[in-house]
């Protein structure tokens, strides 16, 4: 790809959007990201002027700029598939916030367009760069899983973000990386819609044949939490680590991962090894889906 800068444009002015081009604009110095120039954002609700010197453009004129060779969809989780498609048609480089898609056939579709035109598609995934995740792992390497369960609390979500087994797949992302491709054996939802209430339980099988329990609930109220119970054949962990913060955001983290895909760095196996991982899990949360809705 050269030394040439990477054109990028924001689509959606949320928190995420926001901190997209904060990092941009001062990204690691050293890294793949100094490639990326934030060159507009979209934000197809309001007119928002300049923000952090960056103009506000249209969707039409992201698509059409030769300048511009990145898309970072930062909008609801209704309108990632739509954004993406937009993109990768157009020619362009993806970074989407989870969960990529609210299903699993639009997303196989996604990953072939991008794979089609060459294009990088890269879902953020920023559970997985957290210092707790990573005591986590470093506690579970190695040991024998006899049974688990891994419950989330939070507060209550808009219904534009999707079923909740969409909307918690880092909590299943957690668990495919920690114990490997897994089956859905049954799931349940409890739901108080007056309430803005709901809870998500789903009984999922390691390859070993081993249960885990995955419960997503939430609610106005609900502190923000992870519990575990995971008991192995040594030993139950059942608590997450508390770790100091890392250095370097969480976002930014993400950042210089997918720039480094962007120029090449990251070799075609590891890209593989990802895209069956996020498919494996939405294909996960769709069954889920589909038996509560049973």
């Amino acid at each position: 790809m050269g030394t040439s800068m990477l054109g990028a444009v924001v689509v959606g002015m949320g928190t995420a959007g926001w901190v997209r081009i904060r990092d941009m604009l001062a990204p690691l110095p050293g890294s793949p990201a100094e490639k990326l120039s934030v060159r507009g954002f979209i934000s197809s609700r309001r007119s928002l002027g300049t923000q952090q010197g960056v103009s506000q453009i249209s969707v039409e004129e992201a698509v059409n700029r030769e300048d511009i060779h990145v898309a970072f969809i930062c909008t609801e989780n209704e309108s990632h598939e739509d954004n993406i498609r937009t993109f990768l048609q157009a020619g362009k480089h993806v970074c989407v916030e989870y969960p990529m898609t609210l299903n699993y056939k639009a997303a196989v579709e996604l990953w072939d367009l991008a794979q089609e035109k060459g294009l990088i598609l890269h879902e953020e995934h920023i559970e997985l760069l957290t210092e707790d995740y990573k005591e986590i792992q470093r506690e579970v390497e190695g040991k024998i899983l006899q049974e688990g369960t891994l419950h989330f609390t939070g507060g209550a979500v808009k219904p534009q973000f999707g079923f909740p087994a969409f909307t918690g797949i880092a909590r299943l992302t957690w668990l495919v990386e920690l114990f490997g491709e897994l089956s859905v054996t049954a799931a349940a939802i409890e739901e108080d819609s007056s309430n803005n209430y709901s809870k998500l339980t789903a009984k999922l099988k390691t390859s070993e044949n081993k249960p885990l329990r995955w419960i997503e609930e939430r609610g106005p109220g609900l502190p923000r939490g992870r519990n575990i119970n995971f008991h192995f054949d040594s030993c139950t962990l059942t608590q997450i680590p508390s770790v100091p913060k890392g250095a370097v955001g969480l976002f930014m983290q993400d950042l210089t991962h997918f720039s480094a895909k962007l120029v090449g760095q990251v070799s075609s196996k590891e890209l593989q090894k990802e895209k069956i991982r996020i498919l494996h899990c939405l294909k996960l949360a769709e069954r889920i889906k589909q038996l509560c809705q049973s």
